[in-house]
C-alpha cells in the first residue's frame, strides 16, 4: 500500500470510527444502542392530576414519514412544513428537572412519561398567525430552538418541551428541526442537512420578526444546530443590510463551529448583530471529535473564555460567554449541560431569554458551581 492510499484510507476511516467511540458510552447509559423508543407522537388522553403541558409550533425541513407516530423522517424534504404538538409533562413529585423522561413502553404512562397529546398540521400562513396569536403572552416574547446533530424529530420536540416547561420561560415556543438522521455515524449528512436547511430558517425568522403581534424574538441553538443558526443569520444581513431588529438575543449552547469560520460569519452580520451568549465546556467529548475531524482547529463551544485570545476578543465583541466546565454533565459526553443542568435550565428562563445580561454575581449559582461568566458580563 503505497503512502497516499494509506492517508485516504485514514482519513476515510478515521471520521467514522471516532464517532463510534464517542457513541459508546452514550450508548451503555441508555437501554442498548438500540436507542430510544420509536413512535411516541401517536396522541393519547392523559387524566392525570398535576401533569402539565407544553404547547409548540414545529417548523421543519425534514420528509415526513409513512408512520403517523413518527411524523417526520431524517431525510430531507422539498417544502418547510408546521405542526402543532402539544406534550404532556409529569407532576413534579415524578420526574427530575433537566431531564426527558421517555417511556419504556408504548403506550406511556403520563405519570412517568413525557406523552403526545395533540397533533395538529398547519397548512396556511393564518393558521400559523392564529397559533402564535393564540400562545404569545403578554411579554410578546418568542423563543425559536434549533437541534443539535443526531436528533430524531421527536427528540427535538421533547428536549424542546422539556427546556420550555423546565426553564419556565414566558415565551411562545417555536422549534425549528432539521433533516437529522439520528445516527452518530451520518454527521456529515447531518452537516449538509443544516446547509439544506439555512434558507428556510431565515423565512421562519423573518416572517416572525415581521408579525406586528410579536415584540421580541430570542433564538436558543445546541451543538450543530448552531452552525445553521449563525448561517442563517449571516445570509439574512447579507440579504436584507442586516439581522433582523426584533432578533435581539441569540444563545449558542455547545456550538459545533469551527472558531476561526465563526468569527468571520458573525463579523459579516454586520455592526448591528443581537446580543450573544455562549454556553462552553472544555471537558465536552462530542466537540472533542468533532474538532479532530475538522482538522484540529478549535470549537467554539470548547475554548476557554478566560485565555487570550478569545477573552480580549469576546469582551471587544460584547458577547456573554457562561463556562461550565466545572459542572458535571447529565450525560457521559458532557454536551447537553445547558439543558440538563437544573439551575442553568432555569437561568436561561429567569435571564437569558428575557433579554437580561448576565454576570456572576446575579446568577446567585457561579460561586457554588464553578461557573465563570466573562465578555459583556464583566462590563
Amino acid at each position: 500500500m503505497t503512502k497516499v492510499s494509506r492517508v485516504l484510507r485514514r482519513r476515510h476511516i478515521l471520521p467514522q470510527t471516532l464517532l463510534l467511540i464517542a457513541a459508546l458510552p452514550l450508548c451503555l447509559g441508555l437501554t442498548g444502542c438500540a436507542g430510544l423508543p420509536k413512535g411516541v407522537l401517536t396522541p393519547v388522553e392523559v387524566t392525570v392530576p398535576r401533569t402539565s403541558r407544553v404547547n409548540l409550533l414545529v417548523a421543519t425541513t425534514r420528509a415526513p414519514s409513512s408512520d403517523q407516530a413518527v411524523l417526520f423522517s431524517g431525510e430531507r424534504g422539498a417544502a418547510l412544513q408546521s405542526t402543532e404538538l402539544t406534550v404532556s409533562i409529569p407532576p413534579p413529585e415524578n420526574r427530575q428537572v433537566g431531564q426527558v423522561q421517555w417511556p419504556k413502553q408504548l403506550p406511556p404512562n403520563p405519570a412517568t412519561d413525557f406523552a403526545t397529546t395533540r397533533v395538529k398540521a398547519l397548512s396556511s400562513p393564518g393558521e400559523i398567525r392564529g397559533w402564535v396569536k393564540q400562545h404569545l403572552p403578554r411579554s410578546r416574547r418568542v423563543l425559536i430552538f434549533v437541534h443539535g446533530f443526531n436528533n430524531r424529530y421527536e427528540d427535538a420536540v421533547y428536549r424542546f418541551a422539556q427546556i420550555v416547561h423546565d426553564s419556565r420561560a414566558d415565551v411562545a415556543p417555536i422549534l425549528f428541526t432539521w433533516p437529522s438522521r439520528g445516527n452518530v455515524l451520518d454527521y456529515a449528512y447531518d452537516r449538509e442537512s443544516t446547509n439544506y436547511s439555512r434558507t428556510q430558517l431565515e423565512e421562519v425568522l423573518r416572517q416572525a420578526a415581521k408579525d406586528p403581534m410579536v415584540g421580541d424574538i430570542t433564538i436558543m441553538a445546541h451543538s450543530m444546530g448552531s452552525w445553521l443558526v449563525v448561517e442563517a443569520l449571516r445570509q439574512m444581513a447579507i440579504r436584507d443590510g442586516r439581522v433582523a431588529p426584533k432578533i435581539s438575543n441569540v444563545v449558542l449552547a455547545s456550538p459545533d463551529i469551527d472558531v476561526q469560520v465563526f468569527r468571520k460569519q458573525w463579523l459579516e452580520q454586520g455592526p448591528q448583530r443581537p446580543q450573544l451568549t455562549l454556553f462552553v465546556s472544555r471537558d465536552d467529548k462530542a466537540l472533542d471529535v468533532s474538532r479532530l475531524i475538522g482538522g484540529d482547529v478549535d470549537r467554539l463551544g470548547q475554548i476557554n473564555p478566560a485565555a487570550e485570545p478569545y477573552r480580549s476578543e469576546l469582551e471587544k465583541a460584547g458577547v456573554t460567554v457562561l463556562d461550565l466546565t466545572a459542572l458535571k454533565g447529565g450525560d457521559p459526553l458532557n454536551h447537553g449541560k445547558f439543558a440538563e443542568r437544573p439551575e442553568i435550565v432555569r437561568l436561561l428562563g429567569e435571564r437569558l431569554v428575557s433579554g437580561q445580561a448576565i454576570a456572576p454575581d446575579k446568577i446567585g449559582i457561579g460561586s457554588q458551581l464553578g461557573i465563570v461568566a466573562t465578555g459583556a458580563a464583566q462590563r
